[in-house]
């Protein structure tokens, strides 16, 4: 048995103590889920010999199952665990209470929150995908906790190819207006289809061409191009030895700049890292 999640955390007043926080999250009603959660606290305690709390987050669509506690009695002995537990559909009406507040977690929250209340329906899924992705550059997060909820909100909040499309050259819009200085998730998800399409274009002339040799240049060709351009969109105009230097790349001497394009800070290192 693993739990969901387990952290090791030190008291905010300075006390020389630790404590385990065991976080259980839950999907889909479960009749023995109070037995889990007793079960993995007493085992977390028998293994590390510290104080845990267990805490319940609960997902699913049931507005009655909120299970709090486990036990038994027998001869006069009493054994048990009682845990906080968070229902997030107990949420559902405070949906602007949770865009306007800055934690992060009320900004997932909203995000499961809407991903449920827009099943079925891409367009009004696509409206509050876009809400949400604005909120991330409004609130001036730094860049590792932009790319963390990006994806979780992405993952949550899936969408038709061309309503996906639709948002991501929104949010590319939005980023040249904020000037971000580096490759954030909607940047990241442009360059791998962008590379995917690339491969398949060049695959193509080369076909079309009839040749082997024509194939591989096609290829080369495709992801130079498709390359030069993401640079330009990162680093500004390139100078003309990078643009030589793409044109008589190896195919797969371009594939590695492309990725090494998520982690550089400046033009060089995205060939350095070679």
């Amino acid at each position: 048995m693993l739990a969901d999640t387990l952290v090791q955390v030190t008291l905010q007043d300075g006390q020389p103590r630790w404590i385990f926080i065991h976080i259980e999250i839950q999907g889909q009603r479960d009749s023995d889920f109070a037995h889990r959660m007793f079960t993995y606290n007493y085992r977390l305690y028998d293994r590390y010999r510290r104080p845990v709390a267990s805490l319940a987050v609960l997902a699913d669509d049931g507005e009655n199952w909120k299970p709090t506690h486990f036990g038994y009695q027998l001869f006069g002995c009493e054994v048990g665990i009682r845990f906080p537990t968070v229902k997030i559909l107990d949420y559902a009406d405070q949906a602007e209470a949770l865009l306007a507040d800055p934690n992060p977690f009320a900004l997932v929250t909203a995000a499961h929150l809407f991903t449920r209340q827009t099943k079925g329906d891409p367009e009004q899924r696509y409206r509050a995908k876009w809400r949400l992705a604005k909120l991330l550059y409004e609130r001036n997060w730094d860049k590792q906790r932009i790319i963390d909820l990006f994806s979780v909100i992405d993952w949550l909040m899936r969408l038709p190819t061309e309503l996906e499309k639709r948002l991501m050259d929104e949010v590319y819009t939005l980023e040249r207006n904020v000037t971000m200085p580096y490759v954030t998730s909607a940047e990241r998800f442009g360059i791998e289809k962008g590379l995917q399409q690339g491969l398949q274009q060049g695959l193509q002339q080369g076909l079309q061409q009839g040749l082997q040799q024509g194939e591989q240049q096609g290829m080369q060709k495709g992801e130079a191009t498709l390359l030069q351009s993401q640079l330009a969109r990162r680093f500004g105009t390139l100078p003309d030895a990078v643009r030589a230097r793409l044109a008589n790349a190896t195919v797969e001497q371009l594939e590695s700049w492309a990725l090494n394009i998520f982690d550089a800070k400046s033009l060089d290192q995205v060939f350095d890292q070679d």
